[in-house]
């Protein structure tokens, strides 16, 4: 039966202890799968088009290849990426419910809030740089409009200036209005941010190449590496580059996939968003940077540079707008709704979704992150340590899905702290999952910070690999008897 407490039908769970269920976590009902094709495709658009995605996406041509070995290492990662959010987001599409309960699966019901502890704190933090980012936007834009307003961008609150100020109070009041709405006006917003962003690196594109010709059709930004051993070397490390970036996501896009219509259209969704809206997205950002190089002198891979050195005010205003939109996309998608689901996890019987957000909200300012951006030391630390646990974890949820519970899931005992409940565990601990996300965890933070500061060589992005890796080995060992019985069971 549905329930009518809230925008998104849900069903109702029968006997849920209050400690775990409220509406907003409850299984979304058939008639709340809303999300079609477009919508995941959509979705993708606005976590790919932003001010960072495109800084991401131009860099990758700068590591020392040739165009066609970027685009091979695009395809390898992002194709990847394809394949692990399909398997991330099967359970929550199969039976309606959101990253923290997944994540009791193979957590336990109590210590499913460890692991939404962790993603939340990762997506507070960057929901604050990113608006703080997306601020700096709004702050070009009111120069533009008004340059009087010069006066207001010399002194300092804090560390922020009085239009700087403004600048991020507003974005983080946008933001918020449209999160409050629930997540059917965040999927309308969604669905326009996307799209809208392409017009504008369409129109740079053109712009570009009318000012350069089909010259600037470059794809190679940097020299080559020295042999073929290196350059094998620096395929790989794009690739895994890429799969890092969507490592976030790849723990919550369940938040997501619980509202996907069917399965079909989860994975072409996916499928149009990830592998060809990346690539393409990369590419019209590449012919834009190279063109830069011809029409500046130097090669800009900042999209709000670009539209301010036209020097046209109506090009600045609309391609700060654009861009501006386009990071509150991104934002919502990567940074936003994960907490506040994670949040209302914690407490459901007092916070619900929305409170979430807007605990999520006032947290992203208290961590004051143009403070936390200014110090390469503190970002260092922080993806060090909280960073390199997404691997772990996500290792350790794909094993125990696939592996040991065989794609068998009771969706009544995510909700119960009975003793006899198949995710109690022990006082609704999992100490198999503790135990391989202590020592995995240990390994892939240790390599983290050791590689950061110069002990040994960095094995960057490759960290999530090596703690995924590790985490699924070690989950996968300690639950030998729970698997077999479990295979026995399903007949194979």
């Amino acid at each position: 039966m549905a329930s009518e407490s809230g925008p998104v039908p849900t069903l109702v769970i029968t006997g849920a202890h209050p400690r775990l269920y409220n509406h907003d976590l409850a299984p979304t009902a058939p008639e709340g799968r809303t999300w079609g094709v477009f919508s995941l495709f959509a979705m993708w658009m606005s976590d790919v088009h932003s001010i960072g995605g495109y800084t991401f996406a131009a860099s990758l041509f700068f590591l020392g290849l040739t165009g066609w070995q970027v685009l091979i290492s695009m395809l390898v990662g992002i194709t990847a990426v394809y394949f692990l959010m399909n398997l991330i987001g099967r359970p929550s599409l199969r039976y309606g419910i959101p990253f923290p309960v997944v994540a009791r699966i193979s957590f336990g019901v109590m210590g499913a809030n460890l692991a939404a502890m962790v993603r939340g704190v990762v997506g507070i933090v960057w929901y604050g740089v990113q608006t703080y980012f997306a601020s700096k936007a709004v702050q070009v834009l009111i120069l533009t409009l008004a340059p009087s307003a010069v006066s207001l961008t010399h002194n300092s609150i804090v560390g922020l200036s009085t239009l700087a100020w403004f600048s991020f109070l507003f974005m983080w009041s946008f933001q918020l209005v449209i999160f409050m709405s629930g997540m059917e006006r965040i999927r309308r917003f969604i669905d326009f941010c996307g799209p809208v962003v392409y017009v504008v690196m369409f129109a740079l594109a053109i712009w570009i190449l009318w000012q350069t010709g089909f010259s600037s059709l470059s794809l190679q930004l940097s020299p080559p590496a020295s042999s073929d051993t290196a350059t094998f070397g620096v395929m790989a490390n794009a690739a895994m580059l890429i799969v890092a970036y969507f490592s976030a996501l790849l723990l919550n896009f369940g938040d997501f996939a619980r509202f996907g219509k069917d399965q079909a259209a989860m994975k072409m969704g996916n499928f149009l968003g990830l592998p060809v809206n990346f690539l393409v997205f990369s590419i019209i950002t590449v012919i834009v940077t190279a063109g830069t190089l011809k029409v500046f002198g130097q090669a800009i891979m900042d999209p709000i540079l670009i539209v301010q050195k036209i020097g046209s005010p109506i090009v600045a205003i609309v391609g700060s707008i654009t861009f501006i939109v386009a990071t509150m996309g991104i934002n919502i998608v990567a940074n936003f709704v994960s907490p506040a689901y994670d949040i209302s996890n914690l407490r459901p019987q007092h916070i619900s979704f929305r409170m979430g957000g807007l605990i999520t909200s006032i947290l992203s300012v208290l961590v004051c992150p143009w403070l936390f951006v200014a110090n390469p030391s503190a970002i260092t630390l922080f993806v060090s340590i909280f960073g390199s646990v997404l691997g772990p974890m996500f290792g350790i949820m794909i094993a125990d899905y696939y592996l040991v519970k065989r794609q068998t899931v009771t969706v009544d005992d995510l909700y119960s702290m009975a003793p006899q409940a198949s995710y109690h565990f022990d006082g609704g601990w999992n100490q198999k999952a503790l135990i391989a996300l202590t020592v995995s965890g240990a390994i892939s933070i240790g390599l983290a910070l050791l590689g950061a500061y110069g002990v040994m060589f960095n094995v960057g992005d490759w960290g999530w690999l090596i703690g995924a890796t590790v985490s699924a080995t070690i989950y996968r060992a300690l639950s030998q008897p729970q698997a077999r019985l479990m295979a026995a069971r399903a007949g194979v």
